[in-house]
């Protein structure tokens, strides 16, 4: 992914694109980290893959933070914590939802996917380098939404979409599993 970025110019962000990014880095972690929680309670791999690709994503947007100087949000921030104060609620919120069975887990996982989606199409932008790595957030959090679907249906649940419309819910798990630097 450096690579690719190095390739790109840089532009001067807007505001919108600041926040964006430490949003996403946080956001990001935040999957990570109730994958980590999740897989340890349910010791399920689907998890602690997710939760591997998580970081990978993670670790793409401290890029563009690092390019553009940009603070991390999430430096020397334990598992489980975050510096913005909606995000810690969520995260304690989904790891206690994630608790109560693995179907809620399975949930919680879609869950996640589905947000990360709505909010990587609110933060469309013609940056270039931002949008590459959007547009590989987004790919991976599809793959992410299609394994989490499929665990679901073999135990025997659904998943109703509450971030994303049902047509791109049902358009992302009819589609393959898509490859990429950060699929």
């Amino acid at each position: 992914m450096q690579t690719q970025l190095d390739a790109l110019p840089k532009a001067t962000l807007t505001a919108d694109e600041r926040a964006g990014l430490l949003w996403m880095r946080e956001e990001e972690k935040l999957a990570h980290d109730v994958y980590v929680a999740l897989d340890a309670k349910w010791n399920l791999q689907v998890f602690d893959n997710i939760a591997g690709a998580e970081q990978t994503h993670g670790d793409a947007v401290k890029l563009l933070l690092d390019r553009y100087g940009i603070a991390d949000p999430a430096a020397g921030e334990a598992v489980g914590t975050f510096s913005n104060p909606e995000l810690q609620a969520l995260y304690t919120s989904l790891v206690e939802q994630g608790s109560t069975s693995l179907v809620s887990a399975l949930t919680v996982g879609a869950t996640i996917e589905d947000l990360d989606l709505a909010d990587l199409q609110a933060r469309t932008t013609t940056t270039p380098d931002i949008a590459l790595v959007y547009s590989n957030l987004e790919r991976g959090s599809r793959n992410h939404m299609r394994a989490f679907t499929m665990q679901l249906s073999r135990n025997g649940a659904t998943y109703t979409p509450t971030h994303i419309t049902q047509a791109a819910y049902d358009a992302i798990v009819a589609g393959s599993m898509e490859h990429g630097p950060l699929g």
